[in-house]
């Protein structure tokens, strides 16, 4: 899918509801950018289905396609599961163009690639991911330092950049090795700025337990809220950090999906029209629906977070600050 073919529903969503409470200038904080060649694995879950091609025109055209009448740059990276040789010079040809990028990195990822992609390729930081992890420790199990280890976050926090980080573990933000590991990182490595991806992946209520109890202490600690539509999550984190630590992210391009998200016993569910993702009857995080209007995942995101800025009355300002300000600063974006 090239760009995004918005339906009269979606058409509708944004101009009724999504327009005029966005600002006019926006930075999406997480967007992957790739070809299909550089495809290593397809995945078996549900984000394999809906996770098409996405080069450096397709974004700019979908930018131009989802939000009309807006200004949009991009902090973007390849796939974290694609060859990352292949992936990682690609993005450096799009900073090349003028863009933000982001290093994709594994466990053993050698130290001077990294330093190198920093210091003399323009790269801002890295995006490492809970698979790219020693093979012999189950994806469930796997610990922030089992992918990010302490020798790259010294490195990272002497050169001052950026770890946009996709914690893993089945309980999520909840998950007291997660919340242990990531005030760990704040203790110690002062001068890396850190951001913990969609909310620390708490998409059910479940998944939140009393984490900010803990991370509402930090003081460097930064959120994307991407591809994220729990509206408790977004409010929760803006309690205990405030809106100067909150930014937009998308994870596109699989926020082009067309579907809405449930919470049903602990479990997040996309509720999707029937046969467009194929046969998803064994995914425990899909389920079809037919005869109902559905808009895009960006807008359901973008829709939650409106509730979320209602219900916390935040500001014209706030507002700014997390669709363009915050990212401004950390990134040196400007336009």
């Amino acid at each position: 899918m090239f760009g995004y073919k918005a339906s009269e529903y979606d058409k509708k969503v944004y101009e009724e509801e999504l327009k005029d409470f966005l600002p006019d200038k926006i930075i999406d904080t997480h967007v992957h950018v790739f070809k299909n060649d550089f495809l290593l694995k397809k995945s078996t879950t549900w984000v394999g289905k809906v996770m098409y091609e996405c080069p450096l025109e397709d974004i700019r055209r979908t930018f131009v396609d989802m939000l009309p009448g807006k200004m949009v740059k991009a902090v973007m990276m390849g796939g974290p599961t694609y060859d990352h040789a292949k992936g990682n010079t690609y993005i450096h040809g799009c900073i090349a163009c003028g863009e933000t990028g982001l290093f994709c990195t594994k466990y053993d990822t050698d130290l001077k690639l990294i330093e190198d992609a920093i210091v003399n390729k323009g790269f801002k930081g890295i995006k490492p991911y809970p698979a790219n992890r020693p093979s012999y420790i189950p994806l469930g199990e796997s610990r922030i330092f089992d992918f990010l280890p302490h020798d790259q976050l010294k490195l990272l926090n002497d050169l001052g950049s950026v770890v946009l980080l996709h914690i893993g573990r089945d309980k999520r933000l909840k998950d007291p090795v997660n919340v242990a590991q990531l005030m760990e990182i704040e203790e110690k490595y002062p001068n890396l700025k850190l951001i913990v991806a969609h909310i620390g992946r708490a998409y059910s209520p479940e998944d939140l337990g009393d984490a900010f109890e803990t991370l509402k202490h930090t003081k460097n600690m930064m959120f994307d809220f991407c591809a994220n539509t729990l509206s408790e999550a977004i409010e929760e984190c803006l309690k205990a950090v405030g809106p100067k630590r909150l930014m937009y992210g998308t994870d596109m391009p699989v926020t082009k999906m067309r579907m809405r998200r449930i919470s049903e016993n602990g479990t997040y569910i996309n509720i999707v029209p029937k046969g467009l993702y194929g046969d998803v009857s064994g995914d425990v995080h899909m389920r079809e629906t037919e005869g109902e209007e559905l808009t895009c995942f960006l807008y359901e995101e973008l829709r939650v977070f409106k509730r979320a800025a209602q219900n916390l009355k935040l500001t014209k300002e706030d507002i700014n600050d997390v669709f363009y300000t915050n990212a401004s600063k950390l990134y040196g974006i400007e336009f």
